[in-house]
């Protein structure tokens, strides 16, 4: 058994989902900013997503869900990833990001889990808080680990491919680490550059 660990924004959906819902919101510039930083590592990502989804509030939740039921996907992401089931990976999602948009895209792109963070809504809106496994710089690494140890793989069966500093974490658990479109905080810690927009360039490594 082997493992592919796919960041979920800008990875495997073309873009960032907390900016598209954002600008959807009229809050689209500030947001973006405070990604913009947080994915070159230039700000911490915990104090920066607080930040973000504290924007957010008063959002209606059934618009947030339409928005993440209708992200593009990047291309060849969903042939990358059954051409690595194929190959005998265990195909995982994990985002900084929500899982309104990577539960939905589990279904879509066919990847076998998904760890992400939840927006928290009261009475059909969002209240601007948020919570999740995946909130801090470490917890991409960290829940790594933990599911090696569970489905019994290790650091040379693993690969991780990701494109901002919040996956900096997963590369201390692959021996592939894959920045894929990525910023330059995560291509000097990567073994794997990609820069043409297509996932299907990762099956040349495979």
């Amino acid at each position: 058994m082997k493992l592919a660990v796919f960041d979920f924004d800008s990875t495997l959906m073309d873009g960032e989902t907390i900016d598209i819902l954002a600008f959807a919101y009229g809050v689209g510039d500030e947001i973006k900013t405070i990604t913009d930083k947080a994915m070159a590592g230039e700000i911490d990502f915990y104090e920066s997503l607080k930040k973000r989804v504290s924007l957010l509030r008063g959002m209606p939740y059934k618009e947030v869900q339409n928005i993440c039921k209708n992200l593009p996907y990047i291309d060849g992401a969903k042939e990358t990833i059954k051409s690595l089931q194929t190959a005998g990976y265990t195909v995982v999602c994990l985002s900084g990001g929500f899982r309104v948009a990577t539960k939905y895209a589990k279904n879509i792109l066919g990847f076998d889990a998904e760890f992400s963070n939840i927006l928290h809504q009261k009475d059909g809106y969002l209240t601007g808080q948020v919570g999740g496994e995946m909130m801090f710089e470490f917890s991409k690494g960290d829940m790594i680990n933990r599911l090696q140890t569970l489905l019994k793989i290790d650091i040379e069966d693993t690969i991780t491919i990701g494109d901002g500093a919040n996956d900096i974490s997963m590369f201390d658990y692959s021996s592939k680490k894959v920045a894929f479109c990525a910023k330059p905080a995560l291509q000097k810690k990567a073994n794997i550059i990609i820069k043409k927009k297509n996932l299907t360039e990762i099956l040349k490594y495979i």
